[in-house]
């Protein structure tokens, strides 16, 4: 007889509930969120599971990259749809939550989630500590440059060096100030230090990588942007259309229609942010930056003419997307196209 399993996880415990092809609960538990523990339980409580059901967590791809490499049919669901769902309880908890998920999971009415592979975090990892480190390194120096300008100096612009040089200046033969302004500098430098290592890692993983190398003919597109739409999309064959990687990443208008109401609004926001900010910085450098021409420039260009540029900014941001798809897919290179039509 089929049974179908559903998996409430927390940091500590995991709740587990068991219901058959009817929906009737066969069998309930709660065992530590260890992957090895999880799988026991089902093992001996639910042999001939057809679907095991969690929602996406913090801990959710580690679970679910575990339990599949121990050959079980684990199911990850978006848990804003499971949320839809499980607020019909009257009562919230932890064991009514994982029997809400095994229901789910027996009336099939859920979309799967598709679980990036460990390698795509760990990418996305490494693009994301270097921009942290550069928030603490801005926040260091707007401290400093808060504290000295109480006592009437000013920094000024300050790029590369200059910004260490100057303060030093200021705080010169004035050893109440060297006493607080320093270790602030010490730590920006250390900081400077690291965002540079990382910088190069980056670099180099992105030489390694012939798909990288690949989105990188695309005009405006560097290795950062490549490397965290690669991260990002994961598995390029999870989308039948390339059209709708732009709705994935964010970049399509909202729409409601209900009656006589149909109304078009400002993009959704949704899916990755990183991917979604890297992907306009690199409409902008396209239509701001590079000189040679191409057919995509020529179309972003006519719509910064007609709605203003960064209108046009976003709509080529996600048209970069369906491009990078579509390459992937066919494994080809950026197609420039002809050349400049004559005037």
């Amino acid at each position: 007889m089929k049974s179908y399993v559903g998996l409430d996880v927390s940091l500590k415990q995991t709740s587990i509930c068991v219901v058959d092809e009817s929906g009737s609960v066969v069998r309930e538990g709660v065992v530590i969120s260890d992957p090895e523990a999880i799988a026991a339980f089902v093992r001996l409580n639910a042999p001939g599971a057809a679907r095991i059901g969690l929602e996406t967590g913090p801990t959710t791809t580690w679970l679910w990259t575990e339990l599949k490499r121990l050959d079980l049919p684990v199911i990850c669901i978006d848990a804003r749809h499971a949320k839809a769902v499980l607020k019909m309880q009257i009562n919230k908890s932890d064991r009514n939550d994982a029997a809400g998920i095994a229901r789910i999971m027996q009336t099939g009415w859920f979309k799967e989630v598709s679980v990036k592979n460990i390698d795509s975090h760990l990418v996305k990892a490494l693009l994301v500590s270097p921009a942290l480190l550069v928030k603490i390194k801005r926040d260091l120096e707007n401290q400093i440059r808060g504290l000295l300008k109480n006592l009437g100096l000013v920094i000024g612009r300050g790029k590369f060096n200059v910004f260490a040089v100057r303060t030093e200046e200021l705080i010169e033969d004035r050893p109440e100030l060297v006493a607080v302004i320093r270790p602030l500098l010490a730590a920006r430098k250390a900081i400077e230090e690291q965002v540079h290592n990382l910088d190069r890692r980056v670099l180099k993983l992105a030489r390694h990588d012939m798909q990288v190398r690949m989105f990188m003919t695309v005009p405006g597109v560097g290795p950062v942007t490549a490397l965290c739409f690669t991260a990002t999309i994961d598995d390029p064959t999870r989308f039948k259309r390339s059209r709708s990687v732009g709705a994935y990443v964010g970049l399509t208008t909202r729409r409601h229609a209900s009656g006589e109401v149909d109304w078009s609004g400002r993009i959704s926001k949704c899916g990755d942010a990183m991917l979604r900010m890297y992907l306009f910085e690199a409409a902008g450098v396209l239509l701001t930056r590079v000189p040679k021409w191409s057919a995509l420039k020529a179309w972003g260009m006519r719509l910064a003419k007609r709605n203003g540029l960064r209108k046009a900014k976003v709509a080529v941001a996600r048209k970069l997307a369906v491009i990078l798809h579509r390459m992937w897919i066919n494994g080809t290179e950026f197609n420039w196209s002809k050349e400049e039509p004559s005037a």
